[in-house]
């Protein structure tokens, strides 16, 4: 009987510590971080949720949407996204992993300057970059400054507002850079649009 105790001994150790661990790393754990997660960032640990006036889920801060009518043309009376090539589906985040001189990639920027260029009235050449391309999550919900205030004559003109209050309204939803130096300024286009919806 010794020997088979003794050959059975490392299972049961293995069996033991297998239980232990499930238990701390699989269900402690977890409720640990969740419990922090809620206590201290409730918020972002649920989403980063936006919701309208009454109270209803919108979307994410963290996820565009996108601002067009069934046939994927831009509604004039709203602040435009990123294009995303993945249609802003969380399920299915996707780059388009083109090249700079793909000829897909090259003919497609081109479509979206011309398309731009005639909805907004301007020269091709002012138009922001990140107007034309996608991201590589193509989830993005933010776009620069600079495309937020290019749209700014379009949308008040749908809208019967006057300029300058869309304007400032685009001015005061610019997010500074992380810490002061990183990244670049944005405008969430989602918590843009839901402000502008309350002016009228």
């Amino acid at each position: 009987m010794a020997p088979t105790r003794g050959f059975a001994r490392p299972y049961w150790v293995a069996l033991r510590y297998m239980i232990v661990a499930t238990i701390a790393l699989g269900i402690i754990y977890p409720l640990a971080v969740l419990g922090v997660g809620q206590l201290a960032l409730p918020a972002q640990a649920n989403g980063s949720l936006i919701t309208n006036a009454d109270d209803t889920v919108t979307g994410s801060s963290l996820i565009g949407q996108s601002f067009t009518d069934a046939d994927g043309n831009a509604l004039p009376e709203w602040f435009q996204s990123r294009p995303s090539v993945a249609g802003y589906d969380a399920s299915a985040s996707v780059g388009s992993n083109y090249g700079p001189e793909n000829p897909d990639f090259l003919d497609e920027i081109a479509a979206r300057k011309a398309a731009i260029s005639e909805l907004e009235g301007v020269d091709p050449a002012d138009i922001p970059v990140d107007a034309l391309t996608t991201s590589a999550s193509g989830l993005d919900p933010q776009i620069s400054p600079e495309y937020a205030l290019l749209q700014v004559p379009r949308v008040a003109e749908a809208r019967g507002l006057e300029e300058s209050q869309v304007h400032d309204l685009v001015e005061s939803f610019i997010q500074g850079r992380d810490l002061g130096y990183l990244g670049n300024e944005t405008v969430n286009v989602l918590q843009l649009n839901l402000a502008l919806a309350q002016l009228g």
